[in-house]
């Protein structure tokens, strides 16, 4: 179709697309997007944005949408100065951090000749160096709502910096209020900041996934294809006695503050008995507080190696790039075993929704249920054997209405 004179709305666009979002966020608002004010008059747009944005119209393909928007960042004027300076905002927590691995690295694609800059806080700055992605890393030392002269100190690191666009992937709000202390000049900012210059404009943001959603962030800022979160090698060695042992990762731990996420140590136990006698090493990890987690399956299987609170994130990700399979509750470890591309099995209770939050990896298989307690060993056993390849008899497969599996590309 040719767009002379027509005004294109939402409805131009297929359901659940990112030109269908955008449009529908702006029609709702006081103050419209930049962006969107020039693609509801097409007739007056460059000739190449005008034929990206006849290609979208009615078509559900993700790329054409992301070539419009690809296209209209051609019309914002070259930077004064190169390499631009550009920061990523990724705070916490860890599982947030290791779902932002995607979009680092379409990140550092698309600014391949520029100066990156990772603001997160003080426990991922090492693990955030490793990764070789980032020209410099800052500490974000998080003051707190009073702290006057942390606040002051925190808007010198950001306004020195000479940042020309931000990546706000932490998207909170506040994350979002780090814009207010780069005013006046507030730099190109995608994100959800008050009036910023690339908005993830879809009114269900908090209803997607956190991967979908920033890939979306960043496909309305003009950077597409996000990859799923994938670690790079890491020069780190195996703990000795690992480098020749098949073995698996048991997570039993997760945060302090959600202990409704912790299927019962004991069952672990019964999970590492198991994996031991089919010629699995367990390896227990988890944060130092979650060491008595670790003593239950160690007392009831004392092949399990214990690497509760030794373990760095360095060293974690070597030690699932190497695992054959990740067992472990709705924490940041799984998604970091998915990103090393080990098999994992991530165990949810009825707190935490997996479609919102499930490690995506090439073999991700959530067992769910409302109170984990239910969760039987049984099942969690099946489930495992079937990822390692392995029958054992008399164990009764899992449900299909407790199991699932997703599988990225």
């Amino acid at each position: 179709m040719k767009l002379t004179a027509m005004r294109l709305t939402a409805r131009d666009f297929p359901t659940g697309t990112p030109l269908r979002h955008f449009f529908a966020w702006n029609e709702a608002r006081w103050w419209p997007d930049r962006r969107y004010k020039r693609m509801r008059h097409p007739d007056r747009l460059p000739k190449p944005v005008a034929e990206s944005l006849d290609a979208a119209v009615g078509n559900p393909d993700i790329a054409a949408h992301a070539a419009v928007f690809a296209a209209l960042e051609q019309l914002d004027p070259p930077p004064l100065a190169t390499p631009r300076r550009i920061l990523v905002i990724r705070l916490s927590a860890f599982g947030d951090l290791i779902q932002a691995l995607g979009p680092f690295v379409a990140i550092r694609r698309r600014h391949a000749d520029d100066r990156l800059t990772l603001l997160t806080t003080a426990p991922y700055a090492g693990f955030a160096h490793e990764l070789g992605l980032f020209d410099q890393v800052l500490v974000d030392e998080r003051p707190g709502p009073f702290a006057l002269n942390g606040w002051l100190a925190l808007r010198r690191l950001l306004r020195q910096g000479g940042f020309d666009r931000v990546y706000d992937l932490q998207t909170s709000q506040r994350s979002g209020g780090y814009a207010w202390l780069c005013r006046p000049g507030l730099p190109q900012w995608s994100g959800v900041a008050w009036r910023c210059s690339h908005p993830h404009a879809n009114r269900d943001r908090d209803r997607q996934h956190t991967i979908d959603k920033q890939a979306e962030q960043l496909l309305m800022a003009g950077i597409y294809p996000t990859p799923l979160p994938a670690l790079p090698p890491l020069g780190r060695a195996l703990p000795d006695g690992l480098e020749s042992r098949d073995f698996v990762l048991l997570v039993p731990g997760s945060s302090p503050r959600h202990l409704e996420k912790r299927w019962p140590a004991t069952r672990f136990a019964a999970v590492a008995r198991t994996l031991s006698e089919i010629g699995y090493r367990p390896v227990v990890v988890g944060a130092a507080p979650e060491a008595p987690l670790a003593a239950v399956i160690h007392e009831a299987c004392p092949e399990a190696l214990d690497l509760v609170g030794r373990t760095d994130l360095g060293l974690l990700a070597r030690l699932a790039q190497h695992a054959a399979l990740t067992i472990g509750n709705d924490t940041g470890v799984c998604h970091l075993a998915a990103a090393a591309d080990c098999p994992v099995l991530v165990l949810f209770s009825g707190d935490t929704d997996p479609a919102l939050c499930a490690p995506r990896g090439r073999v991700v298989r959530v067992l769910a249920a409302a109170e984990l307690g239910n969760l039987a060993v049984d099942t969690v056993i099946a489930e495992a054997l079937a990822v390692l390849g392995r029958h054992a008899r008399e164990i009764p497969p899992a449900t299909t209405d407790l199991a699932q599996e997703f599988r990225g590309s």
